[in-house]
């Protein structure tokens, strides 16, 4: 039985969409799906949060502690694409560090998500280049697989299907399936307006709070 499966690129996404995804806050995207397609929580950015990340995932899974197929994925992707790689959570053995890591910035991807550990977490910290992992350990990985390259894979309770979009910033990861994006976008960018709209009404001393007692009054409360 062959140990690999490696599937050629074959998703395409809209830079429009990345773009405008780009600006918007993960957690209202979240609301806007109602909490589905998010990673674990446990998944933390491991970079300098100076942008947020976005782009289509180009799925990896590996081995625990083994690495051979993100090297492989590395030369197959994409500039923008973001490699995610269901490492089964194994976060004894770092599966990427700071040299996985720049060469991935010099391709022009746009990020690496571990579902595992990383390593050289000092070095990852203080570039702008987006990764997200569960954990950090100084043990190397080996290169031995098995694997596989562009396959549905999961994150905890988030699935993810080649050509995904997925984003993260300081509050974490989600995927947006990439058949829902483009009303999910429109959704979310509502959503956008309203809470600036919102924080401006703070600001000026205007903002209204009678729909706190109108909510627990529906909910049956009497005062």
């Amino acid at each position: 039985m062959n140990p690999f499966a490696i599937n050629p690129r074959t998703f395409s996404t809209s830079s429009h969409l990345i773009e405008n995804f780009r600006h918007l806050p993960v957690a209202n995207v979240s609301d806007m799906m109602a909490h589905h397609y998010r990673a674990s929580a446990q998944l933390k950015p491991m970079h300098d949060l100076r942008s947020n990340m976005a782009g289509p995932a180009l799925t990896v899974k590996t081995a625990p502690g083994d690495n051979l197929l993100v090297h492989k994925a590395l030369d197959l992707a994409a500039a923008g694409d973001i490699i995610v790689v269901d490492a089964e959570g194994q976060t004894t053995t770092a599966i990427i560090g700071e040299i996985m890591m720049n060469y991935a910035a010099k391709c022009n991807l746009g990020g690496l998500v571990i579902y595992g550990a990383i390593r050289d977490s000092n070095e990852l910290r203080q570039r702008p280049f987006p990764v997200y992992a569960l954990g950090i350990s100084p043990h190397g990985p080996t290169k031995d697989g098995p694997g596989t390259i562009n396959m549905p894979i999961t994150l905890g309770d988030m699935p993810i299907h080649p050509g995904d979009l997925i984003l993260g910033d300081g509050d974490g990861l989600i995927c947006i399936p990439a058949d829902q994006a483009e009303t999910l976008l429109q959704k979310t960018q509502e959503k956008q307006r309203t809470e600036e709209r919102i924080l401006a009404e703070i600001q000026s001393g205007s903002y209204n709070t009678d729909w706190v007692d109108e909510r627990l009054e529906s909910l049956g409360f009497r005062s």
